[in-house]
């Protein structure tokens, strides 16, 4: 194997697939990334045997051929190199070691057969459809932050993208939850997704893709069977186990007769949680809520540093409520809403609250409330 291309695009494919790779491995080959040289291009294949990324940089071809080498050293060798270098890749006759060349520097580093690299075998695909990549990467931005990172309820693990009709339209809805908050996301559903399996996505997959979907102007393919997923991104495809189990019925948690309705300046609410959670205790991080005519107090009392308070004007005409969250949870969810209101649904102290953007009702949130 011998072959020449730009550090710019080497290192930009190996930026995609390299991240896949765990920085410690009992199997030493998922260490390594597989380099194959044929035609016109250095395809580049890493997996964890769940998720397995592939991605093809335009190179100049003297001798196909394949190996596989350490990926992040090979990564962190073209970080390094100087911008609009070449970089020669060149593997021995013996297949042991490969050359990384680059102007007055070279290194040598040891290779692993490619015959003992896995393949996460896809089968076969029930369902294909094409999206925009910025209609996933909002389904994934909305919804990513109440994935459970909770092992034993693997199932709540990852972000639940299925089918429904609502509204006499087909809509693609994105669904995470972790117990304490529910985040809810849709979109109008791409053709072919008709009848498509409720799936499960699981959080490193979902992590890797926020990375790949940053170009607006890319259009995702998308296949999907009972067990695997692929995704197909410009010249990146990226292969992923689903996770086997069943996502429980959101739905119930999702309140229907909260009628207390809150609207307040986003902004504002966010620096007020964000001040007065200041001396909020780590474990606690409980921000008490009271709510009256025209105005919101937020209290935060921690018997070990002290206590604050602050009052922001709202929209509020119902009988007055006193509920309590947590800080964060509440951070989270102000940190997606893009409208410049947002708005809660309440029903009493101990009932789950509903929180909407006032500009967008795609999407929504629910929060369980804390004793404060």
């Amino acid at each position: 194997m011998r072959v020449v291309l730009e550090r710019s695009n080497l290192l930009k494919s190996l930026g995609h697939v390299h991240r896949v790779v765990e920085r410690r491995n009992t199997i030493p080959i998922l260490s390594n990334v597989l380099l194959s040289v044929d035609g016109t291009s250095l395809e580049m294949k890493a997996t964890d045997l769940d998720l397995e990324v592939t991605e093809a940089a335009p190179a100049s071809i003297e001798q196909a051929g394949a190996t596989t080498v350490p990926a992040h050293l090979l990564y962190d060798i073209v970080r390094k190199l100087p911008d609009g270098a070449e970089v020669m890749l060149k593997a021995d006759e013996s297949g042991q070691t490969m050359s990384v060349v680059s102007g007055r520097s070279t290194f040598r580093l040891q290779c692993l057969p490619k015959a003992d690299f896995p393949s996460l075998t896809a089968g076969q695909f029930s369902h294909i459809f094409r999206m925009e990549s910025a209609s996933l990467r909002a389904l994934i931005e909305k919804t990513q932050f109440a994935i459970s990172t909770e092992e034993t309820r693997y199932y709540l693990n990852g972000i639940f993208l299925h089918t429904l009709e609502t509204g006499g339209t087909l809509k693609l809805r994105a669904v995470a939850t972790d117990g304490h908050r529910l985040a809810r996301a849709e979109i109008d559903a791409p053709a072919g997704s008709e009848g498509m399996p409720g799936i499960i996505i699981p959080r490193k997959t979902v992590g890797e893709l926020q990375k790949l979907v940053d170009d607006p102007d890319v259009a995702v393919t998308v296949e999907l069977s009972d067990t695997k997923i692929r995704f197909t991104i410009g010249s990146v495809v990226l292969t992923s186990k689903l996770i086997d189990g069943t996502f429980p019925d959101y739905q119930r948690v999702i309140p229907t007769g909260n009628d207390k309705e809150l609207v307040i300046d986003r902004q504002s609410f966010s620096a007020a949680v964000d001040r007065v959670s200041t001396v909020s205790s780590e474990r606690g991080r409980a921000v008490k809520l009271s709510i009256a005519d025209g105005q919101v107090t937020f209290t935060v009392n921690n018997p070990d540093s002290g206590s604050a308070t602050e009052e922001i004007p709202a929209g509020y005409d119902a009988d007055p409520i006193e509920i309590g969250f947590n800080a964060r949870y509440l951070l989270d969810v102000a940190a997606q809403l893009s409208g410049s209101e947002a708005k809660f649904l309440l029903a009493d102290a101990g009932s789950p609250t509903l929180i909407q953007d006032a500009s967008d009702d795609r999407t929504l949130y629910v929060l369980m409330p804390m004793r404060v």
